[in-house]
C-alpha cells in the first residue's frame, strides 16, 4: 500500500512539474543574431571567416554540418559571410521552422 501511495506521489508530482519545465524554454529571448556574429567576428573586420566561424563553439560540435551551413551562408561565396549574409541565413532558419510547426 505504502509502494503504491508513493509511486502515486511521484507521478503526481512529474505531471505537474513536466508542463511548468516546457513553458521555461518558450519564454526565453531569442538570441541577437547581431551580438553572436560579433562575438564570432573575431578580427572585427565585419565579415566572418570559415576558419572564424568553424572556432565557434557550436561548429566544434559538428565541424562538417558547421561547414556545409557556412558554405550555405555565403551567398556571394566570397570565402566570408558578412551582417546582412548572416542575418539573411537566420530569418531563413526562423522561417523554415516556422512552416514545419504548421503541419
Amino acid at each position: 500500500m505504502k509502494h503504491i501511495r508513493t509511486a502515486l506521489v511521484v507521478l503526481a508530482t512529474s505531471a505537474l512539474l513536466l508542463p511548468a519545465r516546457a513553458e521555461e524554454g518558450a519564454d526565453k529571448p531569442k538570441a541577437d543574431p547581431a551580438a553572436a556574429f560579433a562575438k564570432m567576428d573575431a578580427n572585427t573586420d565585419g565579415a566572418v571567416s570559415k576558419q572564424e566561424f568553424m572556432a565557434s563553439p557550436k561548429a566544434q560540435k559538428d565541424p562538417e554540418k558547421a561547414a556545409k551551413k557556412f558554405t550555405k551562408m555565403d551567398a556571394d561565396a566570397n570565402g566570408s559571410v558578412n551582417l546582412d549574409e548572416f542575418q539573411a541565413a537566420k530569418k531563413a532558419k526562423e522561417a523554415k521552422g516556422s512552416e514545419g510547426s504548421d503541419e
